[in-house]
């Protein structure tokens, strides 16, 4: 486990089923109480949006869960994006049974209240690997979806702290003052960032190889639960790759595994929500691989200005990823810290702009076409 710092990170050691097949659209209403009017309201009074959309694909892998009872955890809430892949078994476990199984690890949240953070780490990474045993034990005996893996990126958030336990590639993105902060780095064998040469060194480690950006030219994303055939199935999947001859018998008689080529193991940070950060956003790649972050947090705050419904906002906000183009599931989650008079937030500059060209987007399209048929005609 590395130690990963974000902007204002405390310097510590850090580590449902979808629609129908056919569907476009689906939202999960969260229930949510009034804004505070100032910055220390109590942690119930997190305002919280949630959103899921299907896209193009043909089946619903995503899924978001909220638990905001500020009683549940010692006065945390709870948050996660799942982004499955190869079916939606995993991610049905995974809804469940991950917040169960932190919360017992966290003595019902006792110990998030405790500020010994080593502690809170162990707690966390104990039971995210106690799940993916779990998980991997229910895919092998009665998963519908045997290969099937999911992406988890989880927060705990209170009045001032946020702690993220993250694996995968979706991306917890706060708003300070407007500006969009990325807090997480995902997990991908492909790219010249640190974490994904890490990421690849230590699959190559392990026994594994990289094809064209994909674990044995197989699978993006080098974190996640589940993925039998990269942990205990390893040696049934090359069986499998030669019969499939994807790979010759020759090629997997040199084949040494030494460990798990996908790994459930999080990237876990802590970070202190001073009083300039507005609010929380976690989406899935859906939304990232077709959204700038400063984009995303500029669309949000401008949809907030508007009519301060954060639920509103995180479905305008996955419409806005289709409209870019998004071939992916799509789940977001959104917490607005209920710091922001939103209704009366005077319009700073870039926003400014950027509601102007959301404002005259449709209109300009329209008068084009209408301009480019009166030059035609004359």
């Amino acid at each position: 486990m590395a130690l990963l710092l974000s902007p204002r990170v405390l310097p510590r050691w850090c580590g449902g089923v979808g629609p129908s097949k056919g569907s476009a659209f689906r939202c999960s209403s969260i229930a949510v109480d009034a804004a505070a009017p100032v910055a220390d309201m109590s942690p119930s009074r997190i305002r919280w949006g949630s959103s899921k959309l299907q896209g193009p694909r043909s089946e619903m892998e995503d899924d978001v869960v909220v638990r905001s009872d500020p009683h549940a955890l010692h006065g945390f809430s709870y948050a996660a994006v799942f982004d499955g892949h190869a079916g939606s078994s995993s991610v049905r476990f995974l809804r469940d049974e991950l917040y169960k199984e932190c919360s017992i690890a966290l003595q019902g949240g006792l110990l998030l209240t405790s500020k010994n953070f080593a502690a809170i780490r162990d707690a966390i990474e104990k039971a995210f690997e106690s799940v993916d045993k779990r998980l991997l034990s229910w895919l092998e005996q009665f998963g519908e979806d045997v290969d099937s893996g999911a992406t988890a990126t989880v927060m705990f958030v209170s009045n001032d702290v946020l702690i993220i336990s993250h694996v995968g590639d979706s991306s917890v993105v706060i708003s300070r003052n407007g500006k969009a902060e990325v807090l997480t780095n995902p997990h991908r064998p492909y790219g010249n960032s640190r974490v994904s040469l890490d990421e690849v060194k230590r699959i190559r480690a392990a026994g594994g190889w990289i094809v064209d950006g994909r674990i044995c030219g197989d699978i993006s994303v080098s974190r996640a639960f589940g993925d039998v055939r990269f942990k205990t199935g390893k040696n049934e999947m090359l069986v499998k790759g030669v019969e499939e001859g994807r790979w010759t018998e020759k090629f997997v008689s040199r084949i040494q595994f030494k460990g798990d080529l996908v790994t459930s193991s999080p990237d876990i940070y802590q970070l202190e929500l001073g009083s300039d950060v507005e609010l929380i956003l976690v989406a899935s790649d859906g939304l990232w691989d077709y959204m700038k972050s400063s984009d995303a947090v500029s669309f949000v705050r401008n949809q907030l200005r508007q009519h301060g419904d954060v639920q509103i906002a995180c479905e305008a906000l996955a419409r806005a990823a289709l409209d870019q183009r998004s071939q992916d599931n799509i789940s977001i989650v959104i917490a607005d810290l209920g710091r922001t008079d939103w209704l009366n937030l005077p319009a700073q500059g870039g926003n400014f702009l950027y509601e102007i060209s959301q404002a005259f987007a449709t209109v300009g399209i329209v008068s084009l076409g209408i301009w480019m048929s009166s030059f035609l005609i004359a």
